[in-house]
């Protein structure tokens, strides 16, 4: 068996630890699930193994989904963290920040758009000095 981090280190691929097309995800393992099912059980992480807590039922989404495909998902099933999977490969993990991230950029840039249409100064987004 194979974990695989994400770059944040907050979330971890399972699987079967081969690096071909046929490679086999168990499920996922995060710091919510050390904290509900080992630190606040009272279990020892030394005494754990990772199969025992991971979440096994795991909810993907593809490169092509958007960020409010992936933001209703994240509300509806109250998740943090969505594996990307492009062509049965994982490609990454998106969390709930880079979400909120993307929605706060897009409306920045609209309340930009909005307001130099308002103002009729041209937005300075984009453009370098």
């Amino acid at each position: 068996m194979r974990v695989r981090g994400s770059s944040d280190c907050s979330v971890h691929e399972v699987s079967d630890g081969s690096f071909h097309a046929s490679q086999r995800s168990f499920g996922i393992f995060s710091e919510r699930d050390y904290a509900r099912k080992v630190a606040l059980r009272g279990k020892s992480s030394k005494d754990t193994h990772v199969r025992e807590i991971m979440t096994e039922k795991v909810d993907c989404v593809s490169p092509s989904q958007s960020v409010n495909e992936c933001m209703g998902l994240m509300t509806r099933k109250h998740i943090r963290h969505l594996p990307v999977m492009d062509n049965n490969q994982l490609a990454g993990v998106i969390s709930i920040g880079d979400v909120v991230k993307a929605v706060i950029s897009e409306h920045e840039f609209t309340i930009e758009q909005l307001e130099s249409y308002i103002t009729g100064i041209p937005t300075t987004r984009g453009v370098s000095a």
